[in-house]
């Protein structure tokens, strides 16, 4: 379930209310006459069960309320009432299943910001994947996997094909593009300095890594692998379930794959730095090809549940 919070001009009030009030999706409706200071206008308040909040988010939208007033979304944990219960049985669909689109698209589109943090944090998973290659150790290729933030512009781009985002697209592939070309040149420098301090050789590179060497010889599995973790990932954001999504990312090799090809480029292994970049790409295009199929099943299982059996 899901808690709206709308200011509206005074001469649009009647109108949402009226609306609102005859969605069985909708419970819990408040409002409050002038209460809105800034934007002025009045204050309306309601539940909304997941599965009915995409058309009436769709709804206040129309009436211009993101433009006139505001509409603010959050998620509602728990709520012990008979009213939500009877709307969450009269609305079509399951709550689980059901895809905020707008929620959606707010979530992924923070995540195309080229910001100084994702930068860090792409940087630091590609350093810490460098040494678990050099080490052969898998625990930190799977501590690299955690930290690296790229599923989250992955998440948005396939958002943006499917809802044809054309600026979230950009934004993405932008945020893609840079985030690992700059991760992987500074990843190049600290090997090279990591082994002037003689904490780390070539040699390392050369020597058999039967934990690791996955990540530079991609197989058809690489691509399995890659595309389920695609879909589980997608379907952890649409459900909103954040615990599935760091399964998820432990799954899928592009951090890994990105910084065993920056280590093969510091060292002048060509066959490995070719390897591992095949690896990269194979899991990108499965993670967007699930993602998108992903996307596009929910929407068409959306649109048959909203028109009922």
């Amino acid at each position: 379930m899901l808690h709206v919070r709308v200011i509206a001009p005074k001469q649009t009030t009647e109108q949402v209310q009226s609306s609102l009030a005859a969605d069985e999706a909708v419970t819990h409706l408040v409002v409050l006459p002038g209460a809105a200071r800034s934007p002025e206008g009045d204050v309306v308040e309601f539940d909304v069960v997941r599965e009915g909040a995409s058309t009436i988010l769709d709804r206040l939208r129309d009436f211009g309320l993101e433009h006139d007033g505001a509409i603010v979304v959050e998620r509602v944990d728990a709520a012990l009432s008979a009213s939500a219960q009877r709307a969450a049985r009269r609305t079509p669909g399951l709550g689980v299943d059901a895809v905020v689109w707008h929620e959606i698209e707010q979530q992924t589109g923070e995540e195309t910001e080229l910001s100084a943090s994702l930068l860090a944090f792409m940087t630091i998973a590609m350093i810490i994947a460098a040494v678990g290659v050099l080490l052969d150790q898998p625990i930190l290729i799977v501590g690299s996997m955690v930290v690296g933030p790229e599923f989250g512009p992955l998440a948005a781009l396939c958002v943006g094909l499917v809802q044809r985002r054309s600026a979230l697209v950009r934004r993405s592939l932008l945020a893609l593009g840079a985030g690992f070309t700059v991760a992987m040149l500074i990843t190049v420098a600290a090997v090279w300095l990591l082994t002037a301090a003689g904490l780390v050789d070539k040699s390392m590179l050369l020597a058999q890594r039967p934990l690791t060497d996955f990540i530079w010889r991609p197989d058809a599995l690489s691509w399995v692998i890659g595309f389920l973790g695609g879909v589980a990932g997608m379907l952890s954001l649409t459900s909103a379930k954040a615990g599935t999504l760091v399964g998820v990312l432990i799954s899928v090799t592009t951090i890994p794959a990105a910084a065993n090809a920056a280590v093969a480029l510091a060292y002048g292994v060509r066959d490995e730095a070719y390897g591992s970049a095949l690896q990269l790409i194979i899991n990108v295009a499965a993670i967007v090809t699930a993602g998108v199929l992903t996307l596009l099943v929910q929407q068409v299982a959306g649109k048959r549940s909203r028109r009922g059996p």
